[in-house]
């Protein structure tokens, strides 16, 4: 869930000031806009990383916004009058007016994080509580609140680094704090609970944003531009008490790196390698689907890639040891009628196998957040929902023993258009090229960004994505078998 917070996104000084007086112009002309229209009160949540920068943060968005506008609360210690409350009594009374802005620091998920990281509640409490904020936001959101969830990140290294440096800057030691520290030695757990909290929580009518925050100005643009263009968004469609969609796509790009571009898509095998390695791996899935533990567990792989990434080729490499009655393999293409009729995950549901069995799906649900989305086959609401939709799903699925893993294999644009040629030019690949093919590559950046928000949405420590660095099949085919015998062991090892 925060690998893109976590590769190095930087912006130079001479970008950041080319690109600031726009955007302070244009967040001013909404926060008038909002105060004309007072349809709705705008409610921004903040949290992240000890030393991650979300006090400058916000510094700066009350200097380019008019400060008499925004209310900056902070929940700390509870007071005497708050503990003789309910616990969202103290929430409540802070949140904004309609036209206003609210910035929550220390607000509930701050509070439940806490508390878990510190053992004073157990995983059950916790769920309760993820529980009740949602009950609590999905009434704001009704009653027309427009919500912005930020979770500003930063490695290990990253923090440390941050955290030492104040301390050795006379000026700014003095905001180091107890806790500052603590997260220093608890960082570990502290990233576990939030990612699951993060992935029970982010839902369409309130999603979080990770944010990367090594670098002060990409962070400070990117929380910026991800609030202008929700309230544009909320703005343009309010329509009185309703929920306020958000516009801004959920990986904001500023140009500078992206997940999928960070990946070494050199890497290969040569021939006499890649023959040893497979028949290893393949006999290595052979004896694990045939070992008594997988009894307790089902298999489930998960296949999406680019268009002639060569899925089917590892698909086939998966399966070619194994006993066609071990296996089934689930082509995805348009959904029937009958399929129609049903929620999205239905035609996925009547698919998932009992244990000790193992299912390959080529393509999946995911389809929902990438060609439905690209092709306009779903609302923007449909496609945002289903982040959540598809993590719980995938849950319910881990917690009942099955062992899922997801593959995306990915391609550089030249080697698709050197392998769209190659089949073309061969009679018996020729089926597998059509004017779709050439047309969806014509979408690709747009297809880049749907990547790169599915990978940071649904790539959880309960299911993580695999990104397969796919220029080469051979390297391809033995990394997705190495993950899966990877997969099993760990699940097998759990069990004991």
């Amino acid at each position: 869930m925060f690998e893109s917070a976590e590769i190095g996104h930087a912006i130079d000084k001479k970008t950041y000031e080319a690109e600031l007086p726009a955007l302070r112009q244009a967040l001013l002309e909404v926060q008038y806009q909002l105060r004309e229209q007072a349809n709705f009160p705008v409610i921004i949540l903040i949290n992240g990383i000890e030393g991650a920068g979300k006090g400058d943060t916000v510094k700066r968005l009350t200097e380019w916004m008019d400060p008499r506008l925004i209310q900056v609360s902070t929940f700390d210690l509870q007071t005497d009058e708050e503990l003789a409350r309910p616990p969202a009594w103290r929430y409540w009374r802070q949140l904004p007016a309609k036209g206003r802005t609210g910035i929550f620091f220390g607000n509930w998920y701050s509070q439940m994080l806490q508390a878990r990281v510190k053992d004073k509640i157990d995983d059950a409490q916790l769920d309760q509580a993820i529980e009740s904020s949602q009950r609590l936001e999905r009434m704001l959101c009704d009653e027309g609140a427009l919500i912005f969830k930020f979770w500003f990140h930063l490695s290990r290294e990253q923090m440390e680094a941050r955290l030492k440096s104040l301390a050795d800057d006379p000026l700014h030691s003095w905001k180091l704090s107890p806790l500052d520290w603590q997260q220093s030695k608890t960082y570990d757990q502290v990233v576990q609970h939030a990612e699951h909290i993060i992935r029970r929580s982010s839902r369409d009518y309130a999603p979080w944003y990770v944010v990367e925050s090594s670098d002060r100005n990409y962070r400070n643009l990117t929380v910026g531009k991800i609030l202008l263009q929700g309230l544009r968004a909320a703005l343009e469609g309010a329509r009185g008490p309703q929920p306020a969609p958000h516009a801004a796509p959920v990986a904001v790009n500023l140009g500078t790196r992206r997940l999928l571009e960070s990946l070494d898509l050199g890497q290969a095998l040569e021939k006499a390698d890649y023959k040893a390695q497979l028949a290893r791996e393949q006999a290595r899935l052979s004896a694990l689907l045939h070992d008594k533990r997988m009894r307790r567990h089902a298999l489930v792989a998960v296949f999406e890639g680019n268009d002639a990434a060569g899925k089917g080729g590892a698909i086939r490499r998966v399966t070619e040891a194994l006993d066609p009655r071990e296996y089934r393999i689930i082509p995805i293409a348009a959904p029937s009628d009958e399929e129609r009729a049903q929620p999205y995950l239905w035609r996925f549901w009547r698919h998932i196998p009992p244990r000790g069995q193992f299912t390959i799906f080529d393509r999946s649900w995911y389809g929902r957040v990438l060609v439905e989305r690209i092709e306009g086959f779903c609302s923007q609401a449909d496609w945002l929902r289903a982040y959540g939709e598809i993590n719980d799903f995938e849950e319910s699925l881990v917690e009942h023993g099955v062992v899922l893993v997801k593959f995306w294999l990915a391609i550089d644009k030249d080697t698709q258009y050197a392998r769209f040629k190659e089949r073309e030019a061969t009679p018996f690949k020729r089926f597998k090229i059509t004017e779709e093919d050439w047309r969806n590559r014509e979408k690709w950046d747009q297809y880049l960004d749907a990547v790169e928000d599915m990978v940071d949405r649904t790539s959880t420590g309960l299911a993580p994505w695999t990104l397969v660095e796919a220029n080469d099949k051979r390297f391809a085919r033995v990394k997705v078998l190495r993950t899966i015998n990877d997969a099993l062991e760990r699940a097998f090892a759990r069990d004991r």
